[in-house]
């Protein structure tokens, strides 16, 4: 199994720590599917010109994700700042302004596409305002997409139409709210569908049948990047054709190690 993902990379700004770490969505997904065993990951974006950017490349060279084609911009890299809550939450808060990721968007030309269509799948993500190349996309790949907590019916059915594996945050939904919105997502025909929610577990739909995530207790150093590791374990595991239950545990327990160590994807640099 082959995925590719394409859009934003960013570096979290721990301010307890004073340590920055490689993430971004579609960064973390692209590592944490090699880690999970496909045969091939890799990652098209834009990347900045400042330091932030190049520790961003160091930890994709040495995870083994290919970003030969991706794109350089003059400015400085998306640096979400993340702050530490009396209960030992991490919580984000407004970054730089002026980032690359703000300033510009990828357009995908025929060389990008030629090169993706020898992957399974493609993931994206809502961060990534992509929205306008994704009907490109759906014609040469699946398509993996996360939504974040981006529940509105209307922006999902602008972009249902060109995906296969769908993810959310639903961890805001009281359960009146997640038992209709469960029922809204069976309609739109994904292969696979998520929501996580938070500490409780996750919910899976496919074929209009729902399946329950099974947690266990474990010691939690930092959840940054445990969703977007269990996205990267699921498609891994359900593309390479692992039954639901078996790629929803396999997922888990992928989200379960990131949780072990601070950061997406690790790899600290103080600022």
């Amino acid at each position: 199994m082959k995925l590719i993902a394409v859009g934003d990379n960013v570096v979290d700004c721990y301010l307890d720590q004073q340590k920055y770490y490689p993430g971004g969505n579609c960064v973390n997904v692209a590592v944490n599917a090699r880690k999970n065993g496909a045969e091939e990951a890799a990652y098209i974006g834009i990347f900045a010109t400042d330091e932030k950017a190049q520790h961003i490349k160091y930890a994709l060279e040495k995870e083994g994700i290919d970003f030969g084609l991706s794109r350089t911009a003059e400015g400085i890299s998306g640096q979400p700042r993340v702050a530490l809550t009396d209960e030992g939450d991490r919580v984000f808060m407004s970054g730089a302004k002026n980032s690359v990721q703000r300033r510009f968007k990828l357009q995908l030309i025929e060389e990008d596409l030629d090169f993706i269509e020898a992957f399974d799948v493609c993931h994206v993500s809502c961060y990534s305002s992509m929205e306008s190349e994704l009907e490109k996309l759906a014609k040469v790949i699946d398509i993996s997409y996360d939504f974040s907590n981006h529940l509105e019916l209307d922006y999902i059915e602008k972009v249902a139409p060109f995906i296969q594996y769908a993810f959310f945050s639903a961890a805001d939904l009281s359960e009146e709210e997640l038992n209709w919105f469960v029922q809204k997502l069976k309609g739109f025909g994904f292969k696979a569908a998520a929501l996580t929610r938070g500490s409780e577990p996750a919910l899976f739909i496919s074929d209009e049948k729902v399946f329950e995530q099974r947690l266990q207790e474990i010691a939690v150093v930092d959840t940054m990047g445990a969703g977007d590791s269990l996205i990267g374990g699921f498609l891994v595991n359900y593309i390479n054709g692992e039954s639901m239950e078996k790629a929803i545990e396999k997922a888990t327990a992928s989200a379960e190690v990131t949780c072990g160590f601070y950061g997406g994807i690790g790899y600290p640099k103080e600022f």
